[in-house]
């Protein structure tokens, strides 16, 4: 009977238990901040779908990204940060401490920043309506339009990673960028904070106008409004 070796074969390294290992760091860091989804679905709100959309729509992206869709769901990404232009991760692998992941976003170019705050000009009435992403369909094709849009391209996105993977987008990376998308569920102005812009100013030219506006109105005396002499004339004072 004959017998068959393969010498080379290395099995492969099976993830360890995220939650052992979030329950682990816990203790040193109560603030620590996993990604934790529910269902199959990594983002519920308008901003999170975009996000992961975006992602998935560049030719750069699409045949990578996936590798980090179960590492998410999962609950491999045991804490995720975001600040001004900039998020962090730890992502749980194979090996028994997590990986850690930076990402840097280029900033909003002020020319696309300045034409969509233009556009936005009387349209947006509250803050409540941008965040939720109840605004006109013409906003969302407008914010997610590639190239002069809100959401980053491929080349306007930096990533590191500690794992010895030499892909140019490890598993962990992907994960964690989905895990942006999935934290933007719990407070959608962090958008806006990582591409470092004042959502405000959005609504800022449409308030400034209406106050404009009314006050230019005030000073006007309209055909309804009885003057003084009116009051005379029509009480014979």
């Amino acid at each position: 009977m004959s017998r068959y070796y393969n010498f080379g074969y290395k099995p492969k390294a099976k993830r360890k238990d995220p939650a052992t290992q979030l329950a682990k760091m816990r203790k040193k860091d109560p603030d620590i901040s996993p990604i934790v989804i529910e269902g199959r679905k990594i983002a519920q709100t308008w901003w999170g779908m975009a996000w992961n959309k975006n992602l998935e729509s560049y030719a750069d992206y699409s045949n990578r990204i996936g590798r980090g869709r179960s590492y998410v769901i999962n609950g491999a990404v045991i804490d995720l940060r975001i600040t001004p232009g900039a998020a962090t991760a730890l992502v749980q692998g194979s090996q028994s401490a997590p990986y850690r992941i930076d990402i840097k976003i280029d900033p909003l170019s002020q020319k696309t920043w300045a034409a969509i705050t233009k556009k936005c000009s009387h349209k947006l009435s509250s803050v409540e309506e941008l965040v939720s992403g109840k605004f006109p369909e013409e906003f969302a094709e407008m914010f997610t339009s590639k190239g002069d849009g809100l959401f980053p391209s491929p080349k306007e996105i930096h990533f590191n990673c500690s794992c010895p993977d030499w892909a140019s987008m490890c598993k962990h990376v992907a994960a964690s960028l989905y895990g942006i998308g999935a934290r933007f569920d719990q407070d959608p102005t962090l958008f806006f904070l990582l591409r470092n812009i004042d959502f405000k100013e959005l609504l800022k030219k449409s308030v400034d106008e209406k106050m404009r506006n009314m006050l230019k109105n005030a000073n006007k005396v309209t055909t309804r409004v009885i003057t003084d002499i009116d009051t005379q004339v029509l009480f014979g004072v």
